[in-house]
């Protein structure tokens, strides 16, 4: 079954999901929304260190959330982080009634489209405190891989096992926050060949 990436780099591009998110102020009591939380790769290690009821995982693969939740987090760990998961592919955050903290988007914005990353930008300033942070991994845009205007994801999901991955224009990503009234930069620690963002309201 895929589960996010190569095998090899499973263990470490999960735990640096954990890593970039203390290094941007993690509290145990940090609501934080894994969006496109996958077999759980991140989540294995995030939920260990927050209290019960704050971690949240929006997966449209079905299969795959489940191949994590029975094979890769321990049971007792699930019934003590007691999260939450929803299988909308809409990027809908409203559908757990509650404001976040962090949102982190591993791999996902290296397959969206634009109006899809434009629904995300949109349900982060729905569903975020005032002092909220989204953390995204992007590939730069080359010559090899140009600005993506297509629209429709790109990779494997719940309705396609095609590999692929896509890049956007660094002005474009600025623009598209800047009119919610939201800055980008990019930020760290990075792992293996994507960079990490930071999405956040405007000063």
């Amino acid at each position: 079954m895929f589960t996010g990436g190569p095998a090899k780099h499973f263990e470490v591009a999960g735990r640096n999901q954990l890593a970039v998110l203390l290094e941007h102020g993690l509290h145990t009591s940090s609501r934080v929304l894994d969006i496109g939380c996958g077999a759980l790769r991140g989540g294995y290690w995030i939920m260990r260190v927050l209290d019960p009821g704050c971690y949240f995982g929006i997966e449209p693969n079905r299969e795959m959330l489940q191949a994590g939740l029975d094979h890769l987090v321990e049971p007792d760990v699930l019934a003590r982080a007691q999260p939450r998961f929803d299988y909308n592919d809409r990027f809908d955050f409203a559908v757990f009634g509650v404001k976040f903290d962090f949102y982190v988007a591993r791999s996902i914005w290296t397959h969206s489209s634009k109006t899809q990353l434009e629904a995300m930008l949109d349900g982060f300033v729905a569903t975020a405190v005032p002092e909220a942070m989204m953390l995204a991994s992007i590939l730069p845009v080359t010559e090899k891989r140009p600005d993506y205007k297509g629209g429709a994801w790109i990779g494997r999901s719940h309705e396609s096992d095609d590999p692929g991955t896509v890049a956007h224009d660094w002005a474009w990503l600025e623009t598209a926050c800047r009119v919610r009234g939201l800055s980008i930069a990019e930020t760290g620690p990075n792992v293996l060949n994507q960079v990490w963002v930071e999405v956040a309201r405007s000063s």
